[in-house]
């Protein structure tokens, strides 16, 4: 690849460090798109002697792109985002896609196509993390920084995407002790507040 078009798409890219999540860092900042999809092929990298029957290299890249549409909508929360939303950050994404040398164009296109579909081990198993670094990363934030919302969302997000594999259910148990622990230790501080 030629060093102009590398820096073109790392252009692209970069706007994601720019771009700020709903969530809250441990130290009370924004957290960044960028630290997110960071964290997320980590954490891929982290579990792969969990299943030893996945390419968790394949993991890793998708969690390394799957919020690359962002860099052209922004990040909308879970909770707020409507279907149009997808279909248009869906739709600047693929058109972005279109535009990137070979074989890198056909590589994407069809790791894209994986992920949206769901079908495979992989697919699966980096939509399950991502549901899962966020409930962790709400879980290191100050529950200050929480809506009232996201008392019960924390615990419900990502029970439908870990229901596949015992080890998935198993982290999502553990982060909702966190929460519920969290939660209950602020309507101590607060009882008339808390979980409203």
């Amino acid at each position: 690849m030629r060093p102009e078009r590398l820096f073109e798409i790392l252009a692209v890219a970069e706007r994601l460090k720019c771009n700020t999540r709903h969530s809250w860092t441990s130290t009370g900042r924004r957290e960044s798109v960028a630290e997110h999809s960071w964290r997320l092929a980590l954490m891929a990298l982290l579990v792969a002697d969990e299943f030893p029957d996945v390419d968790c290299g394949r993991v890793v890249r998708m969690c390394l792109v799957h919020d690359l549409g962002e860099a052209f909508t922004g990040d909308i929360p879970a909770f707020e985002k409507r279907r149009q939303d997808e279909t248009h950050e869906a739709a600047l994404l693929a058109r972005w896609v279109e535009t990137l040398p070979e074989p890198l164009r056909a590589e994407w296109r069809s790791l894209y196509a994986e992920m949206k579909a769901l079908a495979t081990p992989e697919a699966r198993l980096y939509k399950a993390l991502d549901k899962l670094e966020a409930v962790i990363q709400h879980n290191e934030a100050d529950i200050a920084t929480w809506l009232p919302l996201e008392y019960d969302l924390n615990i419900a997000y990502g029970a439908d995407e870990v229901a596949w594999n015992g080890y998935l259910r198993r982290l999502k148990e553990a982060a909702n002790e966190i929460s519920r622990q969290k939660i209950a230790a602020a309507k101590e501080q607060a009882p008339d507040d808390a979980g409203k």
